[in-house]
Parts: structure tokens; sequence; C-alpha cells
């Protein structure tokens, strides 16, 4: 059987400056650090938005010696995070019962454990967790019940009171993660969608009612060679899984796999593979009740959107579409906010989403993040994929001609 999962507690950064990437999402995405654990080897920080939980890592600048005691890592609750560049790498689950879900688990024979279950304490209580290394890159997933701890965050790490002062909701509404989206090889999709239905209970998600069980979701024409294929939690009972919260009122977090298709050239998924270094993370969707409000106050702060083009917002039926789900076109034009109204409804009210992607957070082109508001509608915009992801591939493409404009002045004699 699968591993009972509960919800998912947090997602992992590992950074080659801590300090530099918490003042980034305190200071221009409004989160707040709550939680720190700072030792002569470690420097971990967790910040949270509603209940989005990003815990920060510095990576170390070489691989570490192996340890014997969880409590001597370097950085607890997740793996030694030896890696070149920038990451977003450790999407922690909370489960009931680590032990049980390890077992199920290796009972599989589908996980490498890079930490078997380990019990960590302080004066607030007790967590045991544990650690397997996914079929995706880098990326690892950190098994947790912390049913036994009182603490505001972990054991081992100290509860932070900031003087930062960020957005209050009312201008920041961001709730939750909303989905995390894998860039990922060619070919691999299958492989992967195959292990965490094996490993998680996870199920298909169709982001279009005419997709291609498996094909996924194919954009192959007009310069977009992309295949992308979502899973969400599965909650029937008779599997045992309730993903990924117990309190059915509370929201989910799907799992999109992205790959690039030959016949269109080179696309964002390539370059994330060439500057990541492989398979990851490539961008996690937060979710706002206000995405106009929250785009706003992130602007402000200095967050850059990725914008399409122009005429986006004047194209036939479009100005309609926004109009008419009491949108001003102008407003969302601002910031490069996009509307998709989901046509596959059987109900008279209209269903639709907003999204709009930010620019890289690292110094590589690689993770960023996505605003999305969601009006009853559960997919991730169709009409907007086209639009949002030739928004991003011209910034990659520009981005790239500069480099190599740069590249040759410097190699140009003078």
């Amino acid at each position: 059987m699968a591993a009972y999962l509960s919800r998912l507690h947090h997602i992992s950064l590992h950074v080659s400056n801590v300090d530099k990437a918490a003042h980034e999402l305190v200071s221009r995405f409004q989160f707040n650090v709550f939680a720190a654990r700072l030792t002569d080897r470690a420097k971990q920080l967790a910040l949270r938005r509603g209940s989005a939980v990003f815990l920060v890592n510095e990576r170390p600048s070489e691989a570490p010696r192996r340890l014997k005691e969880p409590q001597g890592l370097s950085c607890l609750y997740a793996a030694h995070a030896h890696y070149p560049v920038d990451t977003v790498s450790n999407v922690c689950f909370e489960v009931e019962d680590v032990q049980r879900a390890s077992a199920a688990l290796r009972e599989r024979g589908l996980c490498e454990f890079l930490q078997p279950p380990a019990e960590v304490s302080d004066d607030s209580g007790r967590v045991t967790f544990s650690i397997i290394r996914s079929p995706v890159g880098n990326v690892c997933h950190t098994l947790i019940d912390r049913s036994r701890y009182q603490g505001p965050f972990l054991p081992g790490f100290h509860q932070v009171r900031t003087d930062s002062e960020t957005a209050g909701r009312s201008q920041c509404p961001i709730t939750h993660f909303d989905h995390i989206t894998y860039a990922c090889p060619r070919s691999s999709t299958a492989l992967i969608a195959r292990w965490y239905r094996d490993c998680f209970g996870f199920r298909r998600f169709f982001i279009d009612r005419n997709e291609d069980v498996d094909e996924g979701y194919v954009l192959n024409h007009n310069g977009i060679g992309l295949r992308l294929t979502a899973m969400e939690y599965w909650k029937c009972s008779e599997s045992g899984i309730t993903l990924p919260f117990k309190d059915e009122q509370e929201p989910d977090c799907k799992f999109v796999i992205a790959e690039s298709l030959p016949q269109q050239g080179r696309n964002q998924v390539d370059t994330f593979l060439d500057q990541h270094r492989g398979a990851g993370i490539q961008h996690i969707g937060l979710y706002t009740e206000d995405i106009v409000r929250t785009a706003r106050t992130l602007s402000l702060s200095g967050v850059q959107f990725f914008s399409p083009p122009p005429a986006y917002y004047t194209e036939v039926g479009k100005q309609d579409e926004i109009v008419a789900a009491g949108h001003d076109p102008h407003a969302l034009s601002r910031y490069g906010i996009l509307l998709d109204t989901d046509l596959h409804t059987d109900t008279d009210s209209q269903r639709y989403l907003l999204q709009v992607f930010t620019k890289p957070i690292f110094g590589e082109d690689t993770f960023f993040l996505e605003l999305i508001e969601r009006r009853g509608a559960t997919g991730f915009g169709e009409g907007n994929i086209r639009a949002l992801w030739r928004s991003v591939q011209a910034y990659m493409e520009n981005a790239e001609r500069h480099e190599t404009e740069r590249e040759n002045k410097q190699s140009t004699p003078s």
C-alpha cells in the first residue's frame, strides 16, 4: 500500500546565502520569519505566509562528511544539499506514523532512504522524521510526525520575533501553496507519475478534459513544444489516503510534471535543466484570494512579473471575457495577470482563474513563483498556458541573447 500522508508541511530552499534569500522573501514577497536554527555549522530560517511555509537552508560549499547522529546533521530535516546552484529541493509531508510510512515504502522497494526514521526533541516535545529521494533530480521528501510537538515549528528551532513589517492580509492575501511544477527531461513523465502513484497514492488530474491519459496535456505547435501532466492527492478512503489535509475544508496542492518536446526547438524547460544542472522544482504556485491586490503589493515591493504581449488584453473575445468576470482589462495588464474561464462546467455560474508568473528569484534562470486566484476553476488555465509560457520563453531568449552579446564583446580584442 502507499504511504499514509496527512498534509504538506513545508518546502525547503537550499541557497548559498540564507540572509539574502530570506530578505528577498520578506521584503518583496511579504513572508515572515517565525523560526530559526543557528549553529556553528548550520543556518536555517523558516518563513510563513498564511499556511505556506518555506524553510531556507544554507547549502554547503562542499559535500559534508556523513554523520550518524540526526542531531549532528548540519541541515536538520533535509538531506545534505551539496548542489552547485541555488535550488528548491525538498517537499516535506506530515504523516501520522513515520515508522509505518517508511516500512510501507521499504516494502515497495521503490525508495532510497537518505535518512532512516530518527527522533529529535526539545523542551516542547519530539518529532520523528525520515527522508527519501524522489525520481525528480535533486528533489527529496521529508516525512515527519509532529503530533507530539507543541513548539512553533520543529525541534532545534527557536521562535523568532522580528521588527520587519510586511503587508497585512488585506493587502497580500496569500494563503497556501497551490501547486508545485517539476521541470523534467524528455520521456521521464511516465516513470515519475508512476512513482508518486505507487509511493504516495497520487492520481492523475486532467488539465483538459480531452487530454490523452498517456500523453498528458500537449502543446506542440507555433513554437511551443510542451507536455504537462498533473497529479493530485488521492482522497479515496479505500486506499487510506486523506491527502493533503485531514480537514476537507483546507486546500490541496497539486503536482505538475513539465517536459519539453523536440519538434519546436528549445524552451524554458531545457533552459532550466541546463542552468539547474538537472531536473527539479521549476516553480511554485502561491494561492491568493485577491491577485490584483497581491500583485500590486508585491510590485511596489520590487517583484517583477512576466507580461504577455499587450495584444492579449485586446484579443477578440478576451476583453469581453475579462469584463464578464468583473475585472478591468487595464488593471490586469498593468501586472501581466491572465484570466481564463472554465468552459467545461455544468453550472450556470462562471468559473475562472487568474494567474501571473514572477521573474526568476535566484541568480540563474531557474526557480520562480506564480500567483494564482481561483474563482471555482480547479485546473491550470489551459487557455492561459500558451500566453504564460510564451512570456517566459521570450524572457529566456532575451536573457540568452544578452549573455551571448556580452561574451562576444569580452572576447573581441579592443
